[in-house]
């Protein structure tokens, strides 16, 4: 089988580069990526993506050995019928690791083509540090990096107009593209590069509040040789991902004209206020994977499908869904909600995407904070109690984050910080130097992990205790069906 390339695949690049997207991995791959390649396709868009690695490990070597193809395979149903397609992604054109090539990074910023910037640096990606330099080459945080780059292009441009950039932040947090704005405007601040830097930023510059969706699985492994065999290349960057897909872009006219969404068949949509859609979307397909993982993978299960094929922790998803989170979104109708968790479910069930439980798990204290944290404080204010499965859901978190189970070890990811105090507390719970309550209330007070503390919410320390005490006693499965069973612990 032949390796892929572009000489390989006879596929040549035509189309400038516009596009500078930070992230390279499989999301962004079968979903932006996979986006211009279709806009380039049905339109006169005539794009190409640069990929920026945002972290200083690796540096997308296979990407590059590819020639920056790969191919996505997308299942679904479609209009009723099963929909199953494999297609070549031709819309990246080079990639760049600014950690060993910072002065390529700086003059992609002299390119007068390159007019849109795409990233997805996770939820903790958008952040401020002060130890980050304007002489770091580079910084360690994406918006400093971000920050550099723009300055360099209004030096270079004398802070021409037209030179400014569209940016579209996909990393799932709230007003994402305002919060990617104030934190490049104190980097800004910060490094004195002048009130005109940072009026060609407000004025030149537009930051949009996007909203993105599509389930990515990633490899898929137990189909891969048939779609190899298919494609006719070897591709170890094939990505498997969801038919459905949605970019909800809050824009105005200047986005909508240099984007052309409209006149393909992608489902992106223009609106001017994103927040009641990012809050349905939000707890509702992201808050079920988040308290589907530590209660699914506990459970033995491990990945999203097994999940949904168990009636026990099929039934724990749907009344998370139906009984709490759905009771916790004031602006939409009941059937505009029920439509929206059947099919978030019917996606979940999605017979050929294998999405691993272990790869969702990735930050899952900052994940927990954006998607339930908030359905957990407005349910327990409206209705005078916790949130039961929410509650059993963190539970599990806590649990999970021991980093061992059932005798197998966790491959935990997550922010250093989080991990060590999980770490530490455990452990001293383990040696018998601290009960279960001392361990559970100091990690729930632990600012750093929660933005907050958590321990201040009435009864939440001792339902998870309790709960905790449940899963060493009984056993997850055990306890989940005293749940689905209304027969609650606390």
């Amino acid at each position: 089988m032949k390796p892929l390339n572009r000489t390989t695949s006879s596929t040549t690049l035509k189309a400038p580069e516009r596009i500078m997207q930070f992230g390279g991995g499989n999301f962004l791959r079968a979903f932006a990526d996979w986006i211009i390649d279709v806009l380039n396709k049905e339109t006169d868009f005539n794009g190409s993506i640069v990929i920026i690695k945002p972290t200083e490990k690796g540096d997308y070597t296979t990407l590059k050995e590819q020639d920056g193809l790969f191919h996505v395979a997308i299942d679904g149903v479609r209009k009723d019928t099963l929909v199953s397609e494999v297609t070549l992604v031709k819309s990246i054109s080079r990639v760049i690791q600014p950690y060993t090539h910072w002065n390529e990074y700086l003059s992609l910023a002299e390119d007068p083509e390159m007019r849109f910037i795409i990233s997805n640096t996770t939820e903790a990606g958008i952040k401020f540090s002060e130890s980050d330099t304007f002489q770091d080459a580079p910084p360690k945080e994406f918006p400093a990096k971000l920050t550099i780059w723009l300055y360099h292009r209004f030096q270079h441009f004398e802070g021409a107009i037209d030179k400014g950039c569209i940016i579209l932040p996909c990393e799932l947090i709230e007003q994402n593209g305002d919060t990617l704005r104030a934190t490049v405007l104190q980097y800004a601040a910060h490094w004195n590069l002048g009130t005109k830097f940072t009026s060609w930023i407000k004025e030149s510059n537009y930051f949009y509040n996007t909203l993105v969706d599509r389930i990515v699985s990633g490899y898929p492994k137990e189909r891969s040789k048939t779609i190899l065999k298919k494609i006719g290349y070897e591709d170890s960057l094939l990505v498997a991902g969801e038919d459905y897909h949605s970019w909800v872009i809050q824009g105005n006219q200047i986005i909508q004209k240099e984007l052309p969404f409209e006149h393909t068949s992608l489902n992106v949509k223009f609106v001017d206020d994103i927040k009641t859609y990012r809050e349905m979307k939000v707890r509702i397909l992201n808050g079920a994977h988040t308290s589907m993982v530590p209660v699914g993978y506990l459970s033995g299960l491990r990945t999203v499908k097994e999940v949904m094929d168990d009636p026990l922790t099929n039934q724990f998803v749907s009344e998370i869904l139906s009984e709490e989170i759905t009771k916790t979104l004031q602006d939409f109708s009941t059937s505009e909600l029920n439509d929206f968790v059947n099919t978030t479910l019917d996606r979940f069930r999605n017979p050929t995407l294998k999405h691993f439980l272990i790869s969702i798990s990735l930050n899952s204290t900052s994940k927990f904070v954006s998607r339930l944290l908030p359905a957990l404080k407005e349910y327990t204010v409206t209705y005078n109690e916790l949130p039961k499965r929410i509650v059993f859901a963190l539970s599990c978190v806590f649990r999970f984050y021991q980093g061992v189970y059932d005798g197998e070890t966790i491959p935990l990811n997550d922010d250093p910080v989080a991990l060590a105090s999980f770490k530490k507390q455990w452990k001293l719970h383990l040696t018998e130097t601290i009960t279960y309550q001392q361990m559970v209330s100091f990690l729930l007070r632990d600012i750093a992990i929660w933005g907050e503390n958590l321990d201040a919410i009435n009864g939440l320390s001792e339902a998870v205790t309790e709960n905790l005490r449940a899963i060493e006693q009984h056993g997850v499965r055990s306890v989940i069906k005293q749940i689905t069973d209304h027969k609650f612990l606390v």
